[in-house]
């Protein structure tokens, strides 16, 4: 049986009975009277009377069914399935794309853009299930956009130095694009019980904290759904329509136009009417320097305003290990700008510690907060190799670096011979110090280079010992070695009497930091007699990856860095020593190395922000560690006790262990229990962040959206005024049907009711009396 869409209008049918009882008002008013040509007529009457009467019924039949065919258009009944395939129409497939990343838990007055979201899915289930036998799809951004990545790729990577840390290894079984993905209804049957499912899922969903997009969302359902060519597919993609996904839009176009080409009808339904200032904690990272206990560093925070207008007095609240600590405050932040202030963080204990930023409340909750994880170690070792037996460069250094003192620097310096470079790994040592190294055989070359190219940094000091062709030919080799630059060899720095300038001229580096406003710049009476020059006609490669930090008042360089690998290497081409110059004498020559030390250690202590949605992996030494992990994951705010996952580990690549939770899905600290082999246990501690992008609230409008959009064909409709009443979302319409009916009816009536009535043939010609009916014809 047909369902109706106003089914109250129903009630309109009582109107079919007004022919009739005009007909009955007529008959009464007619009154009997003789006269002398009755008889003729009477005759006849008797003679056609059944066939005028079959008209008069048929004629009054015609307008009933006209009338009752005007009130079952108003009400628009609707076939269910069954009888709408009789007709030719195929099954219905609703699919609903819910955009839930975090952008959507945009608030208002006393709604979101989420909570607007769920309504529209509300009423396209409801019109599902009132068609009968429809199917309904529900894939949110989040379930879509999950795809793995190995360790040592993309957001989710921390390589993190500390004699305890694991080494990195790729995920040894990445899953492929699509797996796990679950959507909340797949070609889930719209039946009598299907409204209640829906609400309950929608009850228990969310907004996610994801910045996924429309894109992969699409890519995604590609691969769920495959092609279902014997269904009328509705393809809804509710969002908030934000300028990061579609600003430029093109993929996304590209993929909604498959789904067009294969008969897809495609709506967009808006949830947000414009865009609100909105604050997003952009960054929370420490700088460069020496992060070790009881040393002090300083943290950086950035914080960026997506309003229109500037933001005034915005206060950072911090926490450490839990505790607060005091806030910091950015006096002014103009509209679409990143400010950034810092702070001065030390920890006395070695360990996992935790620093938290947060913001005040403001239309976006999850992108007010920053989390910050970081094994802090005791010190940290650094190689002294000395091309001197008896060591006097790497002595002074030892003395310079060791924490005995009156002030502590976090470093533990040790004292090798340059053969030892390729019998011990590297990869435990934070940055490695070669002085007057005159050669070394390939072995150790080989060693250097690898520790770099994998996040280690070197420094290099030249005296009289080191060999110029040496350097040239296997360190350098042409720009590919490790070394910085080509040298012509030992020179001497002219002393010009008359020439003011210091000998060394400094630019804008994090080594030269203290001395770029210092009225007392101790680095201005550093004197230098003899260096190493570079090769004639010697320049810096357009590239970037090698650059003169100092120069001596000759323009010669000093001080020069390298980008090898994923490392650095820096090279002083004069002695560590006070042989060729009084460097290490001068107050400002010990800061510059000590500053040194923790600016080549940044590779190895480096932390790259992990973002929400991306996997967790924890790779174990299978000599020292059981193949069981327990993952603790952040409490949701719906939730009061902490979530554990137990995962076992599998093998992995250098014969190590990987155990992956496969999408951390909320910001906060992750915890991985670990357990050792004789029987103790360890628990390292991960971060995970936001994407701060997904903060902008900036939104692209209908005309903005149309010109972007041009060539494809789809219908848009804000949140609040989406309608399910229109033919993409009603399935088979018998009103339709009933029009042409209707139209046919009329028609058939007039010419039923010009045959029922008397047509005289000539002026003054009675013509055939027979058609006339007595009362005429109703």
């Amino acid at each position: 049986m047909p369902t109706f869409l106003h089914p109250l209008l129903l009630w309109g049918l009582a109107i079919v009975a007004a022919p009739v009882l005009i007909h009955l008002i007529n008959l009464l008013r007619h009154r009997r009277v003789d006269w002398a040509a009755m008889e003729f007529l009477r005759v006849s009457r008797k003679k056609h009377r059944t066939w005028v009467l079959l008209k008069q019924w048929l004629l009054l039949l015609l307008r009933m069914l006209a009338i009752a065919a005007i009130v079952l258009i108003v009400a628009r009944p609707l076939w269910k399935r069954q009888w709408g395939g009789l007709f030719g129409e195929r099954k219905t497939h609703h699919i609903v794309l819910l955009d839930d990343s975090y952008s959507m838990s945009d608030r208002w007055a006393d709604t979101s853009a989420f909570a607007r979201a769920k309504r529209v899915v509300e009423r396209i289930g409801a019109e599902a299930a009132r068609q009968g036998q429809a199917e309904f799809t529900l894939l949110r951004f989040s379930r879509a956009a999950y795809s793995p990545l190995p360790l040592g790729e993309g957001p989710g990577v921390r390589a993190e130095f500390s004699e305890k840390s694991p080494s990195s290894s790729p995920h040894p079984n990445p899953l492929p694009k699509g797996e796990g993905v679950q959507p909340d209804f797949l070609r889930e049957p719209a039946d009598n019980g299907f409204r209640e499912k829906l609400d309950a899922v929608l009850r228990k969903i969310d907004v996610s904290q994801s910045g996924a997009g429309p894109a992969e969302t699409l890519v995604t359902l590609n691969e769920v759904l495959g092609q279902l060519e014997d269904r009328r597919r509705i393809l809804y993609l509710i969002s908030d329509f934000r300028t990061r996904q579609w600003n430029d839009p093109a993929e996304v176009k590209k993929l909604l136009g498959r789904w067009q080409a294969a008969g897809a009808e495609i709506h967009l339904v808006n949830c947000v009417d414009r865009a609100r200032p909105n604050l997003t904690l952009a960054s929370l990272a420490p700088e460069t320097g020496i992060r070790a206990a009881g040393v002090g560093w300083f943290m950086g925070v950035a914080v960026t305003n997506n309003g229109a207008a500037p933001a005034r007095n915005v206060t950072v609240f911090l926490e450490e290990d839990g505790r607060r600590r005091p806030s910091v405050q950015l006096a002014e932040i103009p509209s679409e700008r990143t400010a950034r202030t810092r702070f001065y963080a030390t920890f006395s204990a070695p360990g996992w510690h935790r620093i938290t930023a947060r913001l005040e409340s403001d239309a976006v909750e999850a992108d007010n907060q920053w989390f910050f994880a970081f094994r802090l170690p005791s010190d940290l070792p650094v190689l002294l190799i000395d091309g001197d037996l008896r060591a006097p460069d790497a002595r002074f250094l030892k003395w310079l670096f060791a924490s005995e003192g009156l002030a502590r620097t976090g470093l533990r310096p040790e004292i090798e011979l340059p053969r030892i470079l390729d019998r011990k790994p590297l990869a435990e040592y934070a940055a490695v110090n070669l002085a007057n190294v005159d050669r070394l055989d390939t072995a150790a070359v080989q060693a250097l280079e690898n520790y770099v190219r994998e996040g280690g940094g070197a420094a290099f000091f030249l005296g009289e010992p080191c060999e110029t062709g040496f350097y040239n030919r296997q360190l350098y080799r042409n720009g590919r070695g490790l070394f910085p630059l080509p040298l012509r060899g030992p020179a001497e720095l002219i002393v010009d009497r008359l020439e003011v300038a210091p000998d060394v001229q400094t630019g804008e580096h994090f080594l030269f930091r203290n001395f770029a406003k210092s009225r007392n710049n101790f680095l201005q009476s550093v004197n230098v007699q003899r260096y190493f020059a570079s090769a004639d006609g010697w320049e810096p490669p357009a590239d970037g990856s090698v650059r003169v930090l100092a120069r001596l008042r000759n323009g010669d360089p000093l001080i020069v860095e390298k980008r090898f690998g994923r490392g650095r290497v820096v090279a002083m081409l004069s002695s560590l020593a006070p042989t060729w110059n009084d460097w290490a004498t001068n107050p400002g020559g010990a800061i510059v190395l000590l500053d040194l030390q923790g600016y080549l250690s940044q590779g190895r202590t480096r932390d790259v922000p992990r973002q929400v949605g991306s996997p967790l992996e924890v790779v174990l030494d299978p000599a020292r560690y059981r193949p069981q992990v327990t993952f603790v994951v952040p409490r949701s705010p719906r939730s009061t006790k902490m979530t554990t996952i137990p995962v076992d580990a599998v093998a992995s690549k250098g014969g190590k262990l990987s155990a992956v939770l496969p999408d951390a899905g909320r910001s906060g600290y992750y915890e991985a229990q670990l357990k050792e082999i004789g029987g103790g246990e360890e628990t390292q501690l991960y971060a995970y962040n936001v994407d701060p992008a997904e903060g902008n609230l900036a939104v692209v409008d209908q005309p903005g959206l149309a010109q972007r959009l041009q060539g494809l064909n789809y219908r848009y409709a804000p949140a609040g005024l989406f309608q399910t009443n229109d033919r993409a979302v009603q399935g088979d319409r018998l009103w339709e049907l009933i029009l042409y009916l209707l139209i046919a009816l009329l028609i058939g009536e007039q010419l039923l009711a010009w045959s029922a009535s008397y047509h005289p043939r000539s002026v003054g010609q009675v013509g055939n009396l027979s058609h006339i009916s007595p009362g005429g014809a109703p």
